[in-house]
Parts: structure tokens; C-alpha cells; sequence
């Protein structure tokens, strides 16, 4: 199988590998990176657990190969946090209970992050627009709605 040298940035740091052409982008982060965050969930890209952002856009991982992403800036839920402080929609997904099982909860961490990046004072039907491509068998999703809500009132007074 064919080996191809990728370069990309993954949460702020520089990555060098030589991934297979086949290599998805979801098992280069998960297994070569450790960044267990990104989830397979369908593998159909209709769950959005595999969500992460490619230069600020959504990407679902699950659906991409790695080869892909050469030169890009991925960010992974493990790159939100700040240290030890977590972002904003983090804490908000965990003091508006916005995450059951958290299986879901890094897809749409990164699909929420997406959406403020690009509109800061979302109404809720935008915010429910803005996560459609992401799924949680969970919940009524009310509460993770509230929660990117209250993140955008954090970050951005809204």
C-alpha cells in the first residue's frame, strides 16, 4: 500500500507522519495521534461523533482521509481546553447538562464551536440548524441547545 508524507497542525503543534492513502482522518487522530476524543460513531458521516474542525470548518473525520488534511490546521476537542481551563462550551455542556454518555459531546462541541466562530449570537433555531449534522441518542437535545446558548452569552455578552 502506497505511503504518503503528511504535514498539518493538530491542536496548535506541528505533525509530521506518513500515513497510507487510505488512512482515515478519525483513526490517524484516534490511533497515531492518541487524541481519543474523536469518536467513530455510524462511520456514515450522518452522527457527526467524528467532528472535527479542518481550518475552522466542520470536517467530518469519519469521511476524510488523512492525506486530505495535509497542510491544514485540525483542531480536536482536546485542543478547546486552555490547560486546565476548559472552554466555554465545555463548561456550559457540563453545567446546563448539555452531555449524557458523552459519546456525542466532541462532535458537537466542534459543530458548536464552528457555529459561534462564525455567528456569536445564534438564535436557538440557528443553533439547531447549525448542529443538525450531528446526532445524540440521549437527549432531546434541549439542553444542548441551552448550552451553546449560554456559551455564546459567555464568550461573546450576547
Amino acid at each position: 500500500m502506497s505511503q504518503h508524507p503528511i504535514n498539518l497542525t493538530v491542536n496548535g503543534e506541528d505533525v509530521q507522519a506518513t500515513v497510507s492513502a487510505r488512512r482515515l482522518l478519525c483513526d490517524f487522530l484516534r490511533d497515531d495521534l492518541h487524541l481519543t476524543g474523536t469518536k467513530r460513531g455510524c462511520e456514515t458521516g450522518t452522527c457527526g461523533a467524528c467532528s472535527v474542525l479542518a481550518d475552522g470548518e466542520v470536517v467530518k473525520s469519519c469521511l476524510s482521509l488523512a492525506v486530505q488534511a495535509r497542510g491544514s490546521a485540525i483542531t480536536t476537542v482536546e485542543g478547546l481546553a486552555t490547560g486546565e481551563a476548559l472552554h466555554p462550551l465545555q463548561e456550559s455542556f457540563m453545567n446546563c447538562g448539555g452531555l449524557q454518555c458523552g459519546y456525542c459531546t466532541p462532535g458537537f462541541l466542534m459543530a458548536s464551536c464552528a457555529l459561534l466562530a462564525v455567528n456569536p449570537g445564534p438564535s436557538e433555531a440557528e443553533v439547531r440548524t447549525g448542529l443538525s449534522g450531528n446526532l445524540c441518542r440521549c437527549t432531546g437535545y434541549t439542553q444542548i441547545v441551552e448550552s451553546v446558548l449560554k456559551a455564546a452569552e459567555k464568550m461573546h455578552g450576547n
